[in-house]
Order: structure tokens, then sequence, then C-alpha cells
């Protein structure tokens, strides 16, 4: 089996707006970048993943993927996620490779184990197959793994988990659920910021995304702030 991860990636110099309130425009940028940094570097580590493949038209993104060894496929023309994955299955499907594994670019926790688990099926099946990784709300798809690439109906956006699994079973495809803590937090709002220093905070080895949270002051900043129980605007 073939598995090809598929890392969709919009304009860096317009990440994580809903981030505003806590990180400035050149900061927001930086801190994806870092994030993205590490998804990349995680997927190059695991056996499992044969490639990769970044969806972007990015050039900062394209530098980035490409030191990693990451192939690239252009955005297609019909802007948005679903858009952007669909692309890719298709893609992948005339290629012949037989597994896609999506991941998004902002789950920097995310560990060669956590795919691990994810790509290991407890027992083979003659038909497709689909996994899926919930965030940690139980309301956005951090993780979908589909075999082959295009058996499934992309509904990425608002309350995407549970709309999976109604195309899923829709398609006659029983889904394979995964709670994974790690995989599950995905950095969108400035709770999620926090709960990621939260958790970068216990570790020791140095990711991309800590080095930066840490050397920029973000991570000293956003904490003294959160113990005074307040996050201040940096805009």
């Amino acid at each position: 089996m073939t598995t090809c991860a598929v890392i969709p990636i919009k304009n860096l110099a317009h990440a994580k707006q809903r981030l505003a309130g806590v990180l400035n425009s050149a900061e927001r940028q930086a801190f994806f970048q870092a994030m993205v940094e590490d998804v990349l570097r995680t997927l190059s580590e695991c056996s499992l993943v044969d490639e990769s493949l970044v969806v972007t038209d990015d050039p900062l993104v394209i530098s980035l993927a490409e030191s990693f060894g990451s192939g690239i496929l252009p955005e297609p023309e019909s802007p948005g996620l679903i858009a952007a994955v669909t692309l890719a299955a298709d893609f992948l499907r005339r290629k012949g490779v037989t597994r896609l594994l999506f991941l998004p670019g902002d789950v920097p926790l995310v560990s060669v184990a956590d795919l691990e688990v994810v790509l290991t099926t407890p027992e083979a099946t003659d038909g497709p197959e689909f996994t899926i990784v919930p965030a940690a709300d139980l309301g956005g798809s951090n993780c979908v793994v589909c075999s082959p690439p295009d058996c499934m109906k992309f509904g990425f956006g608002e309350d995407s988990f549970r709309r999976h699994l109604g195309f899923a079973r829709e398609l006659g495809i029983k889904p394979r659920v995964i709670k994974l803590p790690t995989l599950g937090l995905d950095v969108d709002t400035a709770d999620d910021l926090e709960a990621l220093i939260g958790e970068l905070e216990t570790r020791q080895t140095l990711s991309s995304t800590h080095e930066y949270l840490r050397e920029s002051g973000i991570m000293a900043r956003l904490v003294d702030h959160t113990r005074c129980g307040k996050l201040e605007s940096h805009n």
C-alpha cells in the first residue's frame, strides 16, 4: 500500500486571523510557518508515509515543503479546503497511490506515534476504508485517511466530523474513529494557543513551534497575561 500525506496550506500572510487579538500579523505568519514545519518534519520521519503533497500557491510554503522533500500541487481554481483535498484525492488516484492521509498545517503536536495509530488498520478489508481523528471538541476533522484516495466525499468546515461520518455511512463505508489528544489540538483561537503552550511547557524537546513561541517571547507574554486573567491585544 502506498500512502501519500496531503497538507493544504493557504497564503501564510493571511494565516490565523482568529488569533489577531493576541498575535500581530508578523507573529501569526511566523507561528503558522513553525507549525507547518513541525507537521512536515513528523511526516518525513514516519516510515508508514511514503510521500507528502502540499497543496499551495504560496512561494514561502513551496520552499519550506520542498526542503522536506514534499511534492507541490497548485491550488484549484475553486477556493477552500474541500476543493483542495478533492483535487489531491483525484490526482493521487490517477497517480496510482492507494491511500490518502489528510493533515492540516496547524496540528503541531502530531507525532510519529499518532500517525502509526491512524495508519495501522486492525484488519484489511476488500472495500474502501475511512479513518478520522476529530478535533478535541468533536467539531472539526483533524486527520482523515481514505483508501482509495477518492473513496470519500469531503465536507470540511464547521461540524465536519459529524458530516464526514454521515458521508461515509451514505457511501456504505464503516468509519473508523480514533481520538488522539495531541492530534486533536488544532490552533485557531486564543484558547487553543493557551492549551498548546500549556502542553509545550511540559516538554523538554523543542519543536519548531515551541522554539518560536519561546524565543519570540510570545510564550512568556501569554503565560504572564493568563496568570493575570487576561490576554492583551498586540495588533
